[in-house]
């Protein structure tokens, strides 16, 4: 098991950092030059993967250390283009490590396909029709992946959802409800719902229109819970208990205007979709499934709680649906998501599943106590300084000079770095 704490990982050159995660990881020579060298999704492959392609668009993959998730160290690789992302996230996973770390759970691997049916005039006839056949409907799904079966996954059960006046007259949705196992579980679930409609027509005498996995994946959930006490949280400035009321105050405002919840959320995700997309993973689904669970009660609301326990301390927990899969799609196809989950080392799709949601409670919790402290542009700025160095043309070791000045000075501006750079180079 490799140790996620990547003491002074920050002060390490990209070629010093690789040596370091390919030796804890166990990566060969060739896993380590796709990683140190461009083009590690070659041409051909990327034309495969989708249509009209031209090239390929590389992301930052940096790796966030510090993470231990019920009991096991987890080094987590993140591919993202914002900065502070990676380095909050390990920073709360270091605090986090001193309290016990992570503890998660999850749901089994169980996706909807939604088979969506006009055109009858006995709506809640037709669902009974339906249910009596529930055996039949299920055989036939299951005959068309063998694979899934062998696996110990398939169709489970059929829920029936009637709509008795819509626009489009009355409405019945049937939705199969499936085990993918470690599959996302898309394609899987698609090809089920259109084997079932000729039977699903002829049992209710209706016609069959969409025939589609629903992304608000509710029976496909992962948890993670975090407990820092007071003391783990103190700075120079402020006592623990404090930046506790400060969390506390932060997330309830979030809890009760949407408006704020959306950012809120959204800095969860920060979190979540760099290790979904280095993973291979659809960001898109993950996205969609989650901002359609935080508004599952009609009021749009934080996917995290944040409470203070009996013994004073902080508790933040998470819930959300989490469809990520280890095989098919560009987790089979890309060579650098392969590399991902062996760096990560999981096992199955519910472990990915519980770290992403962990690192989203780390990337949170990092948010509220910025912002319940000296604010979220100080320590942001800070690494955003050597973004605007670059863009005010600074190379090598520049950077890094006027980066620090920069961030020393509080003023972060291009301009600014404009005026350092030229100054530097004048000496």
């Amino acid at each position: 098991m490799a140790d996620s704490r990547l003491p002074n990982f920050r002060a390490l050159t990209p070629a010093q950092r690789l040596d370091h995660i390919a030796e804890a990881a166990a990566l060969t020579a060739d896993e380590k030059a796709l990683l140190s060298q461009p083009g590690a999704l070659p041409l051909a492959r990327a034309d495969g993967m989708i249509e009209n392609v031209i090239g390929t668009f590389e992301l930052p993959f940096g790796v966030a250390g510090n993470f231990q998730i019920n009991g096991q160290d987890v080094l987590v690789p993140m591919a993202v283009e914002e900065p502070s992302i990676v380095a909050a996230a390990s920073f709360m996973a270091k605090l986090a490590r001193e309290s016990g770390g992570f503890e998660t759970s999850s749901t089994g691997p169980i996706m909807r396909a939604q088979v969506q049916i006009l055109g009858v005039t006995d709506p809640y006839g037709a669902r009974l029709a339906l249910l009596k056949h529930r055996d039949e409907i299920l055989s036939v799904a299951n005959s068309r992946d063998k694979v899934l079966i062998g696996l110990g996954g398939g169709c489970r059960d059929i829920e029936i959802h009637v709509f008795p006046d819509t626009p489009r007259g009355a409405m019945v949705v049937m939705h199969l409800i499936v085990d993918v196992r470690d599959a996302m579980g898309a394609n899987t679930v698609n090809t089920m719902a259109e084997s079932v409609s000729p039977l699903v027509e002829k049992l209710t005498g209706g016609q069959v229109r969409l025939r589609i996995l629903s992304n608000l994946a509710d029976l496909r959930l992962a948890r993670a819970r975090v407990r820092l006490t007071p003391e783990v949280l103190k700075t120079r400035e402020r006592s623990g208990e404090e930046i506790v009321e400060g969390v506390i105050d932060a997330y309830t405002f979030a809890a009760v205007d949407p408006y704020r919840a959306a950012t809120h959320n959204k800095g969860i995700m920060n979190g979540i979709d760099p290790v979904i997309v280095a993973t291979g993973n659809d960001w898109r689904a993950v996205e969609a499934g989650a901002h359609a669970w935080a508004c599952r009660s009609g009021h749009y609301s934080s996917l995290t709680t944040w409470e203070k326990d009996t013994a004073g301390a902080l508790v933040g927990t998470i819930e959300m649906p989490m469809p990520v899969g280890l095989v098919g799609g560009a987790t089979k196809t890309h060579p650098l998501a392969q590399l991902s989950l062996k760096i990560m080392g999981v096992k199955t799709a519910q472990q990915l599943g519980e770290v992403a949601v962990a690192v989203g409670l780390a990337q949170n919790l990092g948010a509220l106590r910025a912002l319940a402290t000296e604010g979220i542009q100080r320590g942001h700025m800070a690494l955003h300084a050597r973004n605007i160095a670059l863009v005010a043309g600074a190379t090598g070791d520049e950077i890094d000079t006027i980066a620090k000045q920069m961030a020393a000075e509080h003023d972060v501006r291009t301009d600014r770095a404009v005026a350092l750079l030229e100054a530097l180079r004048r000496k």
